[in-house]
Formats: structure tokens, sequence, C-alpha cells
């Protein structure tokens, strides 16, 4: 019924199994898993939202979040990436953070526009869609300079899904908005621009991938706090993220002018510098000019 495939195998070029007898560790699929749960987890807060279960809803997106930032972590560490495991994950991200958030902002608020709520829906289903195909382009890039990799280029998908659901948090707090529909359906629109945007904004990566020892425990109470603070006050915990958040986009946008600046400045000069060695020196005859402009050039 299930004929035996192998995503790792190239019929072009006729090569052998990738695994011998056709069977595949179990490590290899440890990282799958984790992304079918989220994308679980995603579809089930499209249900929640869909029956006005809003505490549940935020509840299974986070989730689906928090599975989405580890998947690719298992995968290296148990050296287990795939090309099948990255198109995947990229699926499950576009339900989880392009279609959820919106089904669930349609039926908190903006089905009270009808169309044009509707069409909020779309624009930020699409601009989702659009960042992950423009972040999955981007990983066959090579060229890039080493301080790029400190920064994203517009507000990543699961961010956009999490900061996207401010005015439910704010609402949990105790802030009623429903005169301001319209402005859900204006910010909703912009966090779905700023995810297509080529506004630079923090990657994770600008942590690293290593700390000093004595770091590690105050790393790990911060951890704790974070996970007590989320699991007591969700809804304050997300809302002060998201605003946090926001309020940082500015920050990276100048962080990146600075860095470019100095690349730059470095650029120069180390062309200034290169082309102070090439200059003839005086003295010297004409065909030994001649020889260092061509081995210059």
């Amino acid at each position: 019924m299930f004929p035996p495939f192998d995503p790792e195998r190239d019929d072009h070029k006729r090569r052998p199994l990738a695994f011998a007898r056709g069977q595949v560790p179990i490590r290899v699929l440890i990282p799958n898993i984790f992304t079918l749960v989220g994308l679980c987890a995603g579809l089930t807060a499209i249900r929640m939202g869909i029956e006005h279960r809003w505490d549940l809803a935020v509840a299974a997106l986070v989730f689906a979040a928090f599975l989405d930032g580890i998947d690719g972590h298992v995968a290296r560490l148990l050296k287990a990436s795939s090309r099948f495991g990255a198109e995947l994950d990229s699926l499950a991200d576009f339900v989880n953070f392009g279609v959820a958030p919106a089904i669930i902002m349609f039926n908190w608020a903006l089905e009270d526009l009808r169309s044009l709520g509707w069409i909020a829906v779309l624009v930020f289903a699409v601009c989702s869609a659009l960042r992950l195909a423009r972040f999955n382009v981007s990983l066959d890039r090579t060229d890039l300079p080493a301080w790029k990799n400190a920064f994203f280029v517009g507000v990543p998908a699961p961010a956009g899904a999490i900061i996207v659901l401010l005015p439910i948090y704010a609402q949990d707090l105790g802030l009623h908005l429903p005169i301001l529909t319209p402005l859900v359906l204006v910010y909703t629109l912009v966090i779905a621009l700023l995810m297509v945007s080529n506004v630079p904004t923090f990657s994770i990566k600008m942590i690293g991938q290593r700390i000093r020892r004595e770091y590690v425990p105050p790393v790990f109470v911060l951890a704790a706090l974070f996970i007590a603070l989320l699991l007591t006050y969700p809804s304050l915990t997300l809302a002060a993220g998201s605003v946090a958040y926001l309020a940082l986009i500015p920050v990276s946008a100048y962080r990146y002018l600075a860095e470019k600046r100095k690349a730059e400045e470095h650029a120069k000069a180390q062309n200034g510098h290169g082309a102070g060695k090439d200059e003839p020196q005086p003295g010297k005859s004409s065909a030994k000019r001649d020889k260092s402009l061509s081995a210059g050039s």
C-alpha cells in the first residue's frame, strides 16, 4: 500500500538509498515529529478561534511557535537535517503563522467589518506566504557578509503571528475595544506589511552559539522566570513581549544602518590600502613600474 520513499534520493543520478536496507534511523524522524505536532497545534488554534475560545487559541499558537523554534535546533543537534524536513517545516509554518492567526483575528473582531475584515485576513495570509518563500530562497545565499546574519529582513512569520494578536491580549487585561475594530483592521494590515518589508529586525542569531560559563546560571533563572510568567500571566507576558518587540524594530533598523556604514568604511579603507600598495614608487625603473601595475591588476 505504501511503497518505500526516500526524500534524499536523486533519481537523475541514480544514487543508492541513503540508508542501508531501506531502514531510516529514528533520530531522522524526531524533528519531523516536532513539526507535525506543531502543525496539529496550529490547526487546533484555528478550531479554538472558530469556537471563540480565545485563551486556548492563543495557547495553541504559542505552543506551535515554541515547537517551530526548537525543531531546527533538534535537527542540527541530531544531525538529521534534510530537504524533506525543511519543506515540511515551511508548509507547517504557513498554516500555523499565516492562516491560524488570520482566522483567529477574523473571528475575534474583523468579522464585524464583513468584506473588509476578510480582505485583511487574505492580505495577512498572503504576506505570510511571501515572507516564508523569501526566507527559503535566502537560505541558499552564501555571499552575505557575516554581520548581516544578525538580522532578518522583515518581521519573521512566527513573530508576526504572535504580535498580531496583541489586541486579544489587551482585551484579556481588561481593555475592551469594541469601537476600535477599524484600528484592529489597520493594525493587522501593518503587521502583514512588516513581514514582507525590507525593515531589518534582530535575529536570535545575535545571541550566539556559546556563552561564558558564569552566565549559565542567570540564563537558566531567566528562562525559568519567563516560563513561570507565561504560565501564570499569559496575556500580560505576551502583551509586554509584543510591545517590546515592536519597540525594538527602530532600534534594529538603527543598528543595521550602523553596521552597514561600518562595513562600507572598512571596505573603503581596505581598497585605499590596496591601491597604495600598487602605486609605483619614485626612483624605480619604468620596467619595474610596469611589472608592479600588471601584478596589481
